[in-house]
């Protein structure tokens, strides 16, 4: 498991993510107005509409909040949001990749910035980390009473590349090529994910002891409660052993 995902799983541990939910929450909303604003508010017309939502289900938002979303969306007097990313180095050279949505540049720029510099990182151009990573379909999905025998050669036909069981959570993996066909292929067995999304997979990754892992954790801590953040993605390789102590 990677290092990103690791954390994500500690996280949902910890009871994180419950905490945190107004931030999701926010993120899901800026993942709809968007999608409407790109291909409009008919969910079976627009595919990444039809995505947002299902990730807002997902995570058990309200569905008063998914149609003021998707009315957000269509008011053409709302404010423009840009999608946009940024690229650094952390403490100890762990590459950082910053994916946001925001109706500012110059704000979430100087801020993210500013979290580098103040945590012993270094922001970088964009592009400097591209190398490093590769872009996946990654598929969450609670087990309930799913047969993972029985599913397995569903999904490998496909386009998955890894399925993985950890505490209950089917974790699927695609290349991006094969996201599309997934979605489909779930849809069709009516299963509901918790999450889908293209998420960015370090292709190497750096160990550190405890301390300086903690003090790369706390980066990616702050960059992500920022509000103009969607996903923060590190190169930071956790340790079982390591994560026990997270």
């Amino acid at each position: 498991m990677s290092g990103h995902n690791k954390w994500s799983t500690i996280k949902r541990k910890k009871g994180a993510l419950d905490a945190k939910r107004s931030k999701i929450f926010s993120k899901i909303i800026k993942d709809i107005t968007i999608a409407v604003k790109e291909g409009g508010p008919d969910p079976d017309g627009n595919p990444r509409l039809r995505l947002a939502i299902a990730n807002a289900k997902g995570a058990s938002m309200p569905k008063d909040n998914i149609s003021r979303a998707i009315s957000k969306g269509s008011d053409k007097d709302a404010a423009i949001l840009h999608e946009t990313t940024y690229e650094g180095k952390g403490p100890h050279g762990v590459a950082i990749f910053v994916e946001c949505t925001t109706d500012n540049l110059q704000r979430t720029v100087a801020n993210i910035r500013a979290y580098f510099n103040k945590h012993g990182g270094e922001l970088g151009q964009n592009g400097m980390l591209n190398y490093l990573f590769d872009r996946k379909g990654i598929f969450v999905v609670p087990k309930g009473d799913i047969n993972l025998d029985d599913l397995e050669m569903e999904l490998i036909d496909a386009g998955a590349e890894d399925i993985s069981l950890e505490d209950d959570i089917i974790t699927v993996t695609t290349a991006m090529e094969d996201f599309g066909s997934m979605i489909k292929k779930l849809e069709q067995l009516k299963i509901e994910p918790e999450s889908a999304a293209l998420q960015r997979i370090p292709k190497t990754t750096v160990s550190l002891d405890i301390d300086a892992t903690r003090k790369v954790l706390k980066l990616v801590d702050i960059i992500e409660e920022d509000d103009d953040v969607q996903n923060v993605f590190h190169t930071l390789e956790i340790s079982d052993e390591i994560a026990e102590n997270l």
